[in-house]
């Protein structure tokens, strides 16, 4: 065995050490509101941040959270998850509003931050510039966790995620190219920003589009559920590998990947059961990372320096929340005046309080090189300000969305579902049951008995269906939208079967949407 063998043995046998650490607190903790109810009132990943504080005041450091490690392993696959369940009618329909808080937000809020900071305080323009842009971008690891915790209606949901998917890959670039500012590199000059943030968008789409096509089209010819699986696993980190390989955005990349195979991919190329043998994949894999960031993040906080730069701390969260509410209600504004997107004011509280920073901010701070002097003076500040953003809007945003009537109404939802899929189960039962009694080998009073039974369950079941819906009338809305997709996907699966068998060369577009007269979605509450 070689001496360099022997000299990295005890560091490996070192971090598989904390990282084992880090999972079992991380998953003792997501374990804690089944226990005890009181913490089903915190969404788990907030919990997760409240221990990691626990951990830090006693100075335990489970594993050091560099950016490689944020950017590189653990964003992707949150990133992929993420956009493989977002669906791209839903994204089309708020494209613009979506696209203005992506792209042109992020100029607001880095500006914003920049100009409150340098002017109350003693911070030089530049370092608040690469204070902004750390902090520019919303996490989608904070956002989609806790949204989908709350059960937000899915409009509302759809424009935060949406946001938060594109927004961070601007923001990455924007403090790559403004940190040539403070470094002194020559040749820079401000015009040129665009220009580089133009091509390295483009690299990232360009280079996510091609993995996304290119693995669906491969999908297509095979139907091995574990290996189809693995295909979008290394997607997923192809894509990033590739695009930051090619100078582009491995971030942006990711996103395109999740959309294509979640909305095209696994339509023309996946059986229903690959499909949910993925998406299970996927969401077992988002909880894993979600649990280590979030606990990592409440670990890694500098408290002793949190408390020596807290007036930077305070103005930067003001000046934050600040430019936040100029971005999302002005460009909110422009949304309805280009698109007509009706968004109404309760939704823009929603999507200005639900700016919700995270992991992405601390790498970006934790990437800005150690040569700077006042690099320290950052990662505080950065720090600081998405502690405050996960905790104290984390907390308040269920009783926010209460006050505005947009909590949604998940758990009556699971109700109703689990109720029409035993329904269904157990019509499914007494179809067989019936086919059998006929069957000479089988006795047809077994049978009778047993069909007896369906039938009392099924009446039980259909009371039960008949009293949710009576409490709760927007559960018929909710019947009828679960049919509309039901639909929809029988139509896109039947073109998906044609083009495995050869018989179709491409998918047909959809004409069911068209065709069949759905009602329209119920009146939004005045504002």
């Amino acid at each position: 065995m070689s001496l360099e063998v022997l000299a990295t043995e005890p560091a490996l046998e070192y971090g598989l050490e904390r990282f084992f650490l880090a999972l079992v607190v991380a998953l003792s903790v997501a374990t804690l509101p089944q226990v005890f109810s009181w913490f089903r009132q915190i969404p788990y990943t907030l919990l997760l941040v409240i221990a990691g504080l626990g951990l830090a005041l006693f100075n335990v450091r489970l594993i050091n959270l560099s950016p490689e490690l944020i950017l590189s392993i653990f964003l992707p696959p949150l990133l992929f998850e993420a956009a493989w369940n977002l669906k791209w009618n839903n994204l089309k329909k708020d494209w613009v509003p979506i696209s203005l808080y992506a792209v042109i937000g992020v100029g607001i809020s880095i500006l914003g931050i920049a100009f409150g900071l340098s002017q109350t305080t003693s911070v030089p323009i530049v370092i608040a510039l690469l204070i902004g842009a750390s902090l520019a971008t919303t996490d989608p690891v904070s956002v989609i966790a806790m949204f989908r915790e709350l059960g937000v209606a899915e409009r509302t949901r759809t424009l935060v995620e949406g946001e938060s998917l594109f927004n961070d890959g601007v923001a990455v670039v924007t403090l790559s190219l403004l940190l040539a500012l403070p470094l002194e590199v020559q040749g820079f000059e401000a015009k040129s920003l665009l220009a580089d943030l133009i091509r390295y968008l483009g690299i990232g789409i360009g280079s996510g589009c091609l993995i996304g096509f290119g693995v669906s089209f491969l999908t297509q010819r095979l139907d091995l559920p574990l290996l189809e699986q693995s295909l979008t696993l290394v997607a997923a980190y192809g894509s990033y590998l590739l695009s930051e390989q090619l100078g582009g955005s491995g971030v942006i990349a990711v996103v395109p990947v999740g959309l294509i195979l979640g909305n095209f991919g696994s339509r023309i190329g996946m059986s229903p059961r690959t499909r949910v043998i993925v998406t299970e994949f996927w969401e077992f894999l988002a909880f894993f990372v979600n649990s280590i960031v979030f606990l990592l993040i409440g670990d890694q906080v500098p408290l002793e320096s949190l408390w020596q730069n807290r007036g930077a701390i305070a103005i930067t969260v003001v000046a934050m929340l600040a430019a936040r509410a100029i971005a999302t209600f002005g460009l909110g504004w422009l949304s309805n005046r280009l698109s007509h997107s009706d968004l109404s004011w309760r939704e823009l509280v929603v999507v200005w309080w639900g700016g919700i920073r995270g992991a992405v901010s601390i790498a970006l701070a934790l990437s800005i090189p150690t040569v700077l002097l006042q690099r320290d003076l950052i990662t505080a500040t950065v720090f600081g300000s998405v502690l405050f953003t996960l905790l104290v809007q984390g907390l308040t945003m269920k009783p926010l969305l209460g006050a505005l009537g947009l909590l949604g109404d998940q758990a009556l939802r699971q109700q109703y579902a689990e109720a029409i899929a035993r329904q269904t189960a157990l019509q499914r039962v007494l179809l067989r049951l019936q086919q059998a009694e006929p069957q000479a080998e089988i006795d047809p009073e077994f049978c009778r008995e047993q069909i007896q039974l369906i039938e009392a369950k099924l009446k039980s079941l259909a009371q039960e269906l008949t009293e949710l819906c009576d409490r709760q009338p927007e559960l018929q809305h909710y019947a009828l939208e679960s049919l509309q997709d039901e639909l929809l996907a029988i139509e896109a699966d039947t073109y998906a079967e044609f083009v495995r068998s050869g018989q179709l060369s491409q998918e047909l577009s959809p004409i069911l949407r068209e065709t069949l007269s759905f009602p329209a979605q119920p009146p939004a509450i005045a504002d």
